[in-house]
C-alpha cells in the first residue's frame, strides 16, 4: 500500500492546528482579559501544555503505532470500550465540529471582500461547498491528497510569516499594548476568566497529535513520529506567539473584541480598508489547508473503529488506493450537518472542553501503560518524564474544571456525547472483532 512521507504527515500537524482558533480566538478572550501580556501568557501556556502533550504522545505513538490516535491507545491501556468511547468523540466532536467550524470560518473570510452584510446562508452555502470538493479531493488517492496537503501548508506559514512583517511595517499608528507584567496581571492569570479564556486556546493547538491518527501509513513511524510532534507543535507555537502580538499591536481591542474575523480587522488596520479586504481573502485560502487537513486525518478513526467492531465494519471500506473513502464522506457530512445546524461560539467551546478531556484521559494513560506493561519496547521515551505528562495533566485539568464551573452548558453536553458513545457500545450486538 502506497505510504504517505514524513513530510506528509508534519504538514497535517501543522495545518490541522493553525486555523480557525488563531484566526477568532482573541476576540472571545479580549471580552474578558485587556492585558497584552496575559493575552500573549495564554498563548504561550496552551503552546506549553500542546508540546508536552505532543512528547507524551510521541512515546506512545512509538509504543503502539497503530493508526485511530486516542481509539488505538486507549484500547491498549484501558478497555475497547475507552477506545471505542475516544473514538465516537473523534468522529463527532474531534474532527466533524472542527471542520465546520474551519469551514464556517473560511466563508466569514471570504465574503469579507464584498460589500454590505453578506446573508447567513451565503457564509453556509461557501461553507459546505469547500468541504464536498475537499471530500472528493482526499477519497480519490494518496497521491492527490498527500501532495495538496504539503502544498497549502507551505503556503499557510509563508503567508503567516510575510502577514505579520508587513502588518508592523504598514500601521501608521500601533496600538499602545503593553506586553510586560502590570498591577493586576498576577490575580488575572489565577482567575477563573485566565483557565475559561485557555479552553479557546486549548483549542487552537487542537491536532498536535494528528500524526497518530496516520500512523499505519507513515514510513517506520517508531522512528519518524516523535520528531513530527515536537516539530510540528514547537513551529505552531512560535507562529500563535507572533500572529497574536501583531493583532493586538495593529488592531484595537474594543474593534477586534467579541469577532470572530480578528485577522481581517487587524489587517484592515494595517493596510487599510482595500488591503484589509485583499488580506481577509489571503487569510480564507489559508484555512482552505485546515478543513483539508482535518478531512485527510480524522477518517482514520473511523477506519480502525470499522476494523475493529463488526457492525460498524462499513468504515473501514477502502478505495483500490487504500483510501478510507467511505469514512471520509461520512465525516463530511457529520461536518455538513454542524454547518447547518449549529453556532460557532457554542461548538467551538464544547468541542474544545471535550478534546481536552480526551486528550486528558490518554496522556494520563502513559503512568498506566508503563505501570502495566513495564517491558513493552518504546523506541521513544518521553523526554524529561514525568514532567511533560504532569504538567499537561495540571493545565488541562484546571482548564476543564473552570469551564465546568462558568460553562456548565457547554461542559454538560460535551459529557453527554461521551455518555452517548458508551451507551452506543454498550448496546451494540457485537464487541471488537
Amino acid at each position: 500500500m502506497t505510504k504517505f512521507r514524513h513530510t506528509t504527515i508534519t504538514a497535517v500537524v501543522i495545518a490541522n492546528m493553525v486555523g480557525t482558533g488563531v484566526f477568532t480566538s482573541l476576540g472571545f478572550q479580549l471580552l474578558d482579559i485587556r492585558s497584552g501580556f496575559v493575552l500573549l501568557l495564554l498563548w504561550a501556556v496552551g503552546g506549553l501544555a500542546a508540546l508536552c502533550g505532543a512528547m507524551t504522545y510521541a512515546e506512545l505513538g512509538a509504543a503502539l503505532p497503530r493508526s485511530g490516535g486516542e481509539y488505538n491507545f486507549l484500547t491498549h491501556i484501558y478497555h475497547p470500550a475507552a477506545g471505542f468511547v475516544s473514538g465516537w468523540v473523534s468522529a463527532t466532536i474531534g474532527f466533524a465540529a472542527p471542520t465546520a467550524l474551519a469551514a464556517i470560518t473560511f466563508a466569514a473570510y471570504a465574503t469579507s471582500i464584498l460589500p454590505g452584510e453578506p446573508s447567513v446562508w451565503l457564509h453556509k452555502a461557501l461553507a459546505c461547498v469547500l468541504v464536498v470538493i475537499l471530500s472528493v479531493i482526499h477519497a480519490s488517492t494518496h497521491r492527490n491528497s498527500g501532495g495538496l496537503q504539503v502544498i497549502f501548508t507551505v503556503l499557510k506559514v509563508v503567508v503567516i510569516v510575510t502577514f505579520c512583517l508587513a502588518a508592523l511595517v504598514a500601521v501608521d499608528v500601533p496600538q499602545p499594548v503593553r506586553f510586560l507584567p502590570a498591577s493586576g496581571d498576577g490575580a488575572l492569570v489565577t482567575s477563573g476568566v485566565f483557565a475559561v479564556s485557555l479552553i479557546y486556546v486549548s483549542y487552537a493547538y487542537t491536532g498536535w497529535n494528528a500524526a497518530t491518527y496516520l500512523s499505519s501509513e507513515l514510513d517506520n513511524p517508531q522512528r519518524t513520529l516523535p520528531g513530527i510532534l515536537i516539530v510540528g507543535t514547537s513551529l505552531v507555537m512560535i507562529l500563535y506567539l507572533a500572529l497574536n502580538f501583531v493583532f493586538l499591536k495593529v488592531g484595537s481591542m474594543d474593534a477586534m473584541s467579541g469577532q470572530i474575523e480578528i485577522g481581517f480587522i487587524a489587517a484592515s488596520a494595517a493596510f487599510g480598508e482595500v488591503g484589509g479586504r485583499f488580506a481577509g481573502l489571503v487569510l480564507a485560502l489559508l484555512l482552505i489547508s485546515t478543513v483539508s487537513a482535518m478531512t485527510l486525518a480524522g477518517p482514520r478513526v473511523l477506519q480502525v473503529i470499522g476494523e475493529d467492531f463488526h457492525p460498524l465494519r462499513f468504515l473501514s471500506h477502502t478505495n483500490r488506493d487504500g483510501v478510507p473513502s467511505t469514512a471520509i464522506f461520512l465525516q463530511s457530512l457529520l461536518a455538513l450537518l454542524f454547518i447547518l445546524t449549529s453556532g460557532f461560539e457554542s461548538i467551538l467551546v464544547f468541542a474544545g472542553f471535550t478534546l481536552a478531556l480526551n486528550s486528558f484521559v490518554t496522556v494520563l494513560g502513559v503512568f498506566v501503560l508503563r505501570w502495566r506493561q513495564p517491558d513493552l519496547p518504546r523506541p521513544y521515551r518521553t523526554f524529561a518524564y514525568p514532567l511533560p505528562p504532569l504538567i499537561y495533566l495540571a493545565l488541562t485539568g484546571w482548564t476543564l474544571t473552570f469551564v465546568l464551573i462558568n460553562k456548565p452548558v457547554e461542559g454538560l453536553f460535551g459529557l453527554g456525547i461521551i455518555a452517548a458513545g458508551l451507551v452506543f457500545y454498550l448496546v451494540s450486538s457485537e464487541g471488537p472483532t
